[in-house]
C-alpha cells in the first residue's frame, strides 16, 4: 500500500532504500499506470474528453475511475469504503517518516478532506477536479470536467467497470510474477 501510494512521488530508481514490500508497490504502481495507458477502454474513455481537454484528459479519466471504483466499492471489497479509507490514513501516517515530503503533503489533503471516501460522490469528484484545475493555474480547465461526468456517466462508468476487470485480473498475474519475493 505505501509503494502504491508514494509511487508517482518517486523518480527512476530512488526507490533501492525502501524495503521489497513497498518496492513491490511502486513497481505494481507503475505496471498499473502503464496497463492503464495502452488499454483500449481507457483510450476509448479518453477520446470523449480529448477534443476539451488534451493531455489533461488520462488525469480526468483516472478521476473518473476513482468514483467509480468508490461508488461501486461493494461489488469489490468486504471492507466498507470509510473503514479501508480511515486504515489508509492510518498506515499512512505511521509510516510518515519514511515517505517523500509531497506524499507527505498529499496525506494531509486526503484527510482533511476524505478523499478516498468522498470519491464516491460527484461533489467529491468535483472538488478534486477544482483543486487540480487551480494547480494547473486553470490552464487543464479540470473544473468544467464534471459537465462531462455527468453528460456521459453510463458510458464512463460501463468503460470502468469492464476495464477494472481486465485490470485486476493483469495485476494479480503482476504479483504472482513479480521477480522479488
Amino acid at each position: 500500500m505505501i509503494g502504491n501510494f508514494i509511487a508517482d512521488h518517486i523518480r527512476g530508481n530512488q526507490f533501492k532504500h525502501y524495503n521489497l514490500e513497498i518496492q513491490k508497490g511502486i513497481f505494481l504502481h507503475r505496471e498499473i499506470d502503464t496497463f492503464t495507458d495502452a488499454h483500449e477502454i481507457v483510450r476509448k474513455s479518453k477520446r470523449r474528453l480529448h477534443e476539451r481537454y488534451r493531455h489533461y484528459d488520462g488525469v480526468i479519466i483516472d478521476i473518473f475511475y476513482d468514483h467509480f471504483l468508490a461508488k461501486n466499492w461493494a461489488t469489490y471489497s468486504t471492507i466498507p469504503l470509510q473503514t479501508f479509507a480511515t486504515s489508509v490514513y492510518e498506515i499512512l501516517q505511521e509510516n510518515s517518516e519514511i515517505l517523500p515530503v509531497k506524499s507527505i503533503n498529499f496525506i494531509k489533503y486526503m484527510i482533511d478532506h476524505n478523499i478516498l471516501y468522498n470519491y464516491q460522490f460527484e461533489n467529491g469528484i468535483e472538488m478534486v477536479l477544482k483543486g487540480m484545475n487551480h494547480r494547473t493555474k486553470g490552464k487543464s480547465q479540470m473544473d468544467l470536467a464534471i459537465e462531462d461526468l455527468q453528460l456521459f456517466q453510463k458510458d464512463f462508468e460501463n468503460d470502468f467497470l469492464n476495464f477494472f476487470e481486465d485490470l485486476k485480473f493483469h495485476s494479480a498475474n503482476f504479483l504472482i510474477n513479480y521477480p522479488i519475493q
